[in-house]
């Protein structure tokens, strides 16, 4: 099967489709649109591995000294999560964290 080049030139690329609909890069209504991606992100990220630890919500929410409600929040992406308190699920799920500063 070969491709059509005048039809893939035609398709918009992701990074296209997200200034079209959520403005570009450096707008406000970008700049919040990528703080709850981030967060959704983040909150799948823990919610997969507690899974995988068969743990519950209110498991997490105890060793972290949280409310279950709390934890679901931030598995949902509803959260303005602040870094310390992803570094605390994060330990109580196993997930070790290396920060790595590099300038941009």
């Amino acid at each position: 099967m070969q491709l059509d080049e005048k039809k893939l030139a035609k398709l918009s690329t992701t990074n296209q489709m997200l200034d079209e609909k959520y403005g570009i890069e450096g707008t406000e209504f970008r700049a919040k649109f990528d703080a709850k991606a981030l967060a959704w992100y983040y909150g799948t990220l823990l919610k997969e591995r507690r899974r995988e630890l068969k743990l519950t919500q209110r498991e997490v929410a105890e060793k972290v000294g949280r409310e279950q409600t709390y934890i679901a929040r931030v598995e949902k992406g509803k959260v303005d999560l602040q870094l310390s308190s992803f570094f605390r699920i994060a330990a109580v799920l196993g997930i070790q964290l290396v920060p790595s500063f590099v300038s941009i």
